[in-house]
């Protein structure tokens, strides 16, 4: 299978944090903002495929890869800030972002000037009380190392456990996380960004969820045009949110992939392991068709 040839680049953000990208493609430049436990190469696939007409960057977001680590007083609006020096150094007016990502671009997209904007399951959801709930206990297990015991709170605090999972002792299912960790740092190359690695990044994406939780009517001020994706099997906390987005988005066309997961437009692989390659190159040929209209 071709794989795209990546550059790097970095810029700086309004903090002073370095922020690292991929870059590949010819044209107009669009940036695309990965989801939770991924990192910038999450979506070598998609910029593969947008990359005969577009200019893609795949920026890391904020620690994790390329780019610099979260700070103590980290907000949702330190992460519009970063999109918003890369936007700024590519000269992009186009996005596309995924869960938490998608969340940041939509949020970005209320006070810069994004013309359109592309999201596959944006993190929105209708209170995020219950967030910052799961969160104290995230953030105890991680700070005493247990990172098996925080990937297994945050899985059911995203409501991402299937139904069989609910029945299995917690101790338990510590355990078979940790086998899991263990196994992919076995079989990862030396430079990949392991789901261990990525696992403190959790505590950035439920305050995204948290303090993005019930801000529907922001939206409606939102002048970009919106092409707002989702999967039949998908996340269903998710849901919701695109139903009540589709209708406070003055400029949105929605889609739902028959059959599509919350990871189907990234890359098979690490925690995607029944990705698609054919999924990503359909949701790709959406937001190809849908940047192209401008």
């Amino acid at each position: 299978m071709k794989t795209a040839e990546l550059t790097q680049g970095t810029v700086t953000s309004r903090d002073g944090t370095e922020i690292g990208y991929y870059k590949t493609g010819q044209g107009p430049a669009a940036v695309v903002l990965h989801g939770s436990m991924e990192s910038a190469r999450s979506h070598t696939l998609l910029a593969e495929a947008l990359a005969s007409d577009f200019t893609v960057y795949l920026p890391d977001r904020r620690g994790r890869g390329l780019s610099g680590p979260h700070r103590a007083d980290y907000t949702v609006r330190t992460e519009v800030e970063d999109l918003e020096a890369v936007l700024t150094a590519a000269g992009a007016d186009r996005a596309f972002g995924v869960s938490a990502g998608g969340a940041v671009v939509l949020e970005a997209a209320r006070t810069l000037p994004l013309q359109q904007i592309a999201l596959y399951e944006p993190a929105i959801v209708a209170d995020g009380a219950p967030h910052r709930e799961w969160l104290i206990r995230f953030d105890q297990e991680i700070a005493r190392g247990d990172l098996a015991g925080g990937m297994v709170t945050s899985m059911f605090g995203f409501e991402m456990a299937p139904a069989f999972l609910k029945v299995i002792p917690r101790g338990l299912l510590r355990r078979m996380t940790e086998k899991m960790l263990v196994k992919e740092e076995r079989q990862a190359p030396a430079d990949a960004i392991t789901m261990r690695r990525l696992a403190p990044t959790i505590h950035a994406e439920g305050t995204i969820v948290a303090e993005l939780g019930g801000t529907f009517d922001n939206f409606r001020t939102v002048a970009a045009d919106v092409l707002l994706m989702g999967g039949t099997k998908g996340l269903a906390g998710l849901k919701p949110g695109r139903a009540t987005l589709e209708k406070v988005l003055p400029h949105c066309r929605r889609i739902e992939f028959d059959g599509y997961d919350h990871g189907s437009s990234s890359d098979p692989g690490g925690v995607n392991p029944t990705g698609k390659p054919e999924a990503v190159r359909r949701i790709a040929e959406e937001v190809k068709a849908f940047f192209k209209q401008s």
